[in-house]
């Protein structure tokens, strides 16, 4: 099933993103992860690509996104990266996608790690071939800016770009300000931009961790939420507990001013995706009849 039909039929959706191994030996605990994921029943489960070699990242990253489909019976979403790769590297990757049954790409470009020439500099290079392809194209945006674009405006014609190339949804990196994600869908829907655009949310567990990724996706820590982190990260079950407190409130609070999809970066622990499936699971219901 595509992913923007998933969308269109439902009134509220909720997945999760899961990440496969870097090593062979580290494949079935992963498994088992998204075993567990795939229980809470989410709409789909985003399988990024790994952090291995580039044949290693596409193998484990199929691999998974099939078990997901066939033995777990959940949609993925496959995360496919451009910039390392020459067109012929992609189109035999997306042979690879389709031949597996799969037909839903989250469409990236990736960071840079080696000197070949380019031939996929912007994810939009990637979505434009990937359109003609009978898929289901998801794309990446950022309520706070992308670390690399100089401007807001610039940020949005970027954003823009991409769904006029032929992205269907739209994926939004994490934040931990409702407000500025609710000042960019006003923004984007000024550019008539009317895909979905789906909120992702992470539940922080590990302040070195999030401060790494904050650092790196430029999301911003906000007063609030730096004096929880400050005053538990000592602490990991206090951590943990505070920062699905923190999520499910943010959670709560964009469901309830009308967001559809809700994306959720649980780093691969199923237990705290349980937590929150449990604190949100009669919101999502009471919405889901209200909206029909």
């Amino acid at each position: 099933m595509f992913i923007k039909d998933i969308y269109r039929k439902e009134k509220i959706v909720v997945s999760f993103e899961v990440f496969p191994p870097k090593r062979e030996e580290n494949f079935f605990s992963v498994e088992k992860t998204a075993e567990k994921l795939a229980q809470l029943q989410p709409d789909f489960i985003s399988v990024t690509y790994g952090a291995a070699g580039e044949q290693e990242s596409t193998n484990f990253t199929l691999r998974l996104a099939e078990k997901i489909k066939n033995n777990y019976e959940t949609e993925p979403l496959v995360h496919l990266t451009c910039i390392n790769s020459s067109k012929e590297q992609i189109s035999n990757n997306i042979k690879k996608i389709k031949d597996k049954g799969i037909s839903n790409i989250l469409a990236l470009r990736g960071d840079k790690v080696n000197n070949n020439e380019v031939e996929f500099l912007y994810a939009k290079d990637l979505i434009n071939l990937l359109k003609n392809e009978d898929l289901c194209i998801g794309a990446a945006c950022h309520p706070e800016g992308h670390p690399e674009t100089s401007s807001e405006a610039l940020n949005l014609l970027h954003l823009r770009q991409k769904v006029d190339q032929g992205a269907d949804f739209l994926v939004s990196q994490m934040f931990f300000e409702n407000s500025k994600f609710f000042d960019f869908l006003a923004k984007a829907k000024q550019l008539d931009i009317e895909v979905p655009i789906v909120a992702g949310i992470m539940p922080v567990i590990n302040t070195r961790q999030i401060r790494k990724i904050t650092k790196l996706c430029g999301a911003k820590i906000p007063a609030k939420f730096e004096k929880i982190m400050n005053r538990y990260q000592d602490n990991k079950l206090a951590l943990r507990d505070a920062g699905i407190a923190y999520a499910t409130e943010q959670i709560i609070d964009l469901l309830s001013t009308g967001v559809q999809g809700i994306h959720l970066y649980v780093m691969n622990r199923p237990d705290v995706a349980q937590k929150l499936f449990d604190n949100i699971n009669s919101v999502v219901k009471e919405l889901k009849v209200r909206r029909e």
